[in-house]
């Protein structure tokens, strides 16, 4: 093993020490990032400094990275536009007479609102403050109520637009509308399983979610047009990225100028909403591009050193099977997730792991289309992006970071926090069983790219 391939190694054994002991991770990848540069390059600071004053304009003049603030600025108004209270409504007055029927409610309008907001945490913060109050007030079990909305806050990060699928297509070089269009299905697939997660659950535990209250008519019909100015935004920004209407950062301004619209309309959002939806975009937006600036010093530093080149050559070595490999990266995606949140994993990890996937695609495993996955490499590049993004969520509701379940325990402050770890385990195993079925059978994600593109 060379020189520099220790050190790459050794500092990446370092940035795990520094996240394990709860290092930010933007902290994390700057510091072992310009060191590492620093000793590869012979301990000479001039060359790396050199290097570094370009790094933050090659990396932040990326015109697709426009679209991040715009996208989170569109979900913070959204949770200041009432958006989430009329879903809830809507959903509540279709969906709640049945028995668990207030839960699924819950995770209907998780699902609506994540399409208008692409962020879990806002998803389920959001959402929480919404169905707890009505979730309680019907006598649901703490596991059950509190399991439901902090699962349902994962959908926010797949159903488009999310900003961690933006991030990981920059990354892969992927088209960011090709990434919207492969997770519409799998969004729906996972709405579906958790519904009926939530049937199954109160099947056996009858207690845990008793049924809610019909609605009249009127109310129904109230309910239910409530919904339409949600469904038109939703419509027209990913509708219209979909066919080709405009461009993923024009979609996210539309987006923002009609919840804007609408949230002044309804009297929601006055100027200061507007100024503290405006300053929470700024932290969030200077936080992931800080995470950006710590993922580019990182990768400099590990590509020196040779580390993804040199796991690509093991794995690829290895003997095992391409599809064995894939399911090997997905698991070691679930266990990061223990210990970072999802945009971090995206970024240490995808530079990691693609390239193996890439070396793999045409290698001595290729099947008659030259492929061991049965696809070309840009279709592999899709689907390994939903299906990453799919594990990364499970990183949201799972010990001990669990930021989704951090945030409904601050809400649910009567629910022990165990309670709601157990209430998510159910959802867990849904989102094992979408991957199995999404692993099992691509076309699921990579139909729609190909009807909307063909």
């Amino acid at each position: 093993m060379s020189q520099a391939l220790l050190t790459g190694f050794g500092g990446l054994g370092v940035l795990i020490l520094l996240i394990a002991i709860r290092v930010p991770i933007a902290y994390a990848m700057i510091f072992v990032g310009s060191v590492g540069s620093i000793i590869l390059f012979g301990g000479d600071p001039a060359i790396f400094l050199n290097q570094l004053k370009t790094l933050g304009w090659s990396r932040f003049s990326v015109y697709d990275l426009s679209v991040v603030p715009m996208f989170v600025l569109m979900g913070n108004i959204s949770t200041r536009a009432g958006l989430s209270a009329d879903l809830f409504r809507a959903a509540n007055a279709w969906l709640g007479r049945f028995r668990g029927g207030v839960a699924m409610s819950a995770i209907a309008a998780c699902a609506g609102f994540g399409a208008v907001c692409g962020s879990s945490l806002a998803t389920a913060s959001t959402m929480g403050r919404v169905a707890l109050p009505e979730l309680e007030r019907f006598k649901y079990s703490g596991a059950l109520a509190t399991g439901t909305v902090a699962a349902g806050g994962v959908l926010g990060i797949l159903i488009p637009p999310s900003v961690v699928l933006v991030i990981y297509a920059i990354i892969v070089e992927a088209n960011i509308v090709t990434m919207f269009q492969a997770a519409m299905i799998p969004g729906l697939i996972a709405v579906a399983l958790f519904l009926v997660t939530i049937a199954i659950y109160v099947r056996f535990k009858p207690e845990s979610g008793p049924p809610g209250e019909a609605v009249s008519r009127e109310e129904f019909w109230s309910a239910t047009f409530s919904v339409l100015p949600v469904l038109i935004i939703f419509g027209l920004v990913i509708g219209g990225i979909y066919f080709g209407w405009f461009n993923p950062t024009p979609a996210a301004a539309v987006g923002v100028f009609l919840v804007t619209v609408y949230g002044i309309w309804r009297g929601d959002v006055r100027l200061k909403e507007m100024k503290s939806a405006l300053l929470e975009t700024a932290q969030t937006a200077g936080m992931i591009y800080l995470i950006l600036f710590g993922a580019a010093l990182l990768s400099i530093f590990m590509a020196r050193g040779g580390v993804p080149q040199a796991t690509a050559e093991w794995m690829v070595g290895s003997g095992l099977h391409p599809m064995m490999i894939l399911i090997i990266l997905l698991a070691a995606l679930i266990v990061l997730g223990c210990l970072m949140d999802s945009l971090s994993m995206i970024l240490l990890a995808v530079p990691f792991f693609w390239p193996v996937l890439a070396q793999l695609n045409g290698g001595d495993f290729a099947g008659a289309d030259g492929s061991p996955f049965g696809m070309s490499t840009e279709d592999l590049k899709v689907w390994f992006g939903i299906l990453a993004l799919i594990v990364v969520e499970l990183g949201l509701i799972t010990p001990p970071v669990g930021m989704n379940v951090f945030i409904i325990s601050a809400q649910a402050k009567n629910v022990p926090m165990i309670e709601t770890f157990k209430g998510v385990m159910p959802f867990f195993a849904a989102e094992i069983v979408r991957v199995a079925v999404l692993v099992s059978l691509p076309i699921l994600v990579l139909w729609l790219p190909q009807v909307l593109g063909g």
